[in-house]
């Protein structure tokens, strides 16, 4: 398992240091699927990805979390994107994956796992191919999106995912996760 890990982990490095060196022309998102749409995230706030694994059920917490992991002696929120997004859950398949990601949360940093049906590649961007969230003449919840990125001919949908997974949703979450891995002690 330790090698998947690293070996999945090791491309999203990469990414993130180039990312960091090209400065602001074209960014790096790495790209996945949830529910057969391709949505993404800026490599700068990835930490890893690990394959899916049991998750430990917290009580009552909002049922997008969908538990937690220990990562490293860590308890880690995991959020059900699909459920985030309003759609059922994700049905867990051997390429299901947690993208490990770092969030603010009320000023303070920190991991979080995001379940997806599976990580599909790292892409670059050019600031020139990303449009602004696109104005639907009702009223949606748009908050979640930075934009829409256009990658050979498709449409990328791209997430800010400090507002998908909000602050003070989640930090309700991750004090019942501090409190429960206390109980647990």
């Amino acid at each position: 398992m330790q090698g998947i890990e690293q070996t999945r982990s090791a491309p999203v490095e990469a990414a993130r240091g180039a990312e960091a060196a090209r400065g602001a022309e074209a960014s790096q998102y790495l790209a996945f699927l949830l529910d057969r749409e391709t949505f993404a995230i800026r490599i700068l706030v990835i930490r890893e990805i690990i394959e899916h694994r049991p998750l430990t059920a917290v009580p009552m917490m909002p049922s997008w979390i969908a538990g937690v992991i220990n990562l490293r002696g860590a308890a880690v929120p995991v959020v059900d994107l699909s459920v985030r997004f309003g759609r059922p859950a994700t049905q867990v398949t051997k390429r299901t994956c947690i993208v490990i990601v770092e969030v603010d949360l009320g000023g303070q940093r920190r991991n979080v796992g995001l379940v997806v049906d599976s990580v599909q590649a790292v892409l670059e961007i050019a600031r020139r191919e990303i449009e602004p969230v696109p104005a639907f003449g009702m009223k949606l919840n748009t908050e979640f999106l930075t934009g829409v990125g256009k990658v050979d001919g498709k449409f990328v949908i791209l997430l800010n995912v400090d507002r998908v997974v909000a602050a003070e949703d989640l930090a309700a979450a991750s004090a019942g996760v501090g409190a429960a891995g206390a109980e647990a002690s």
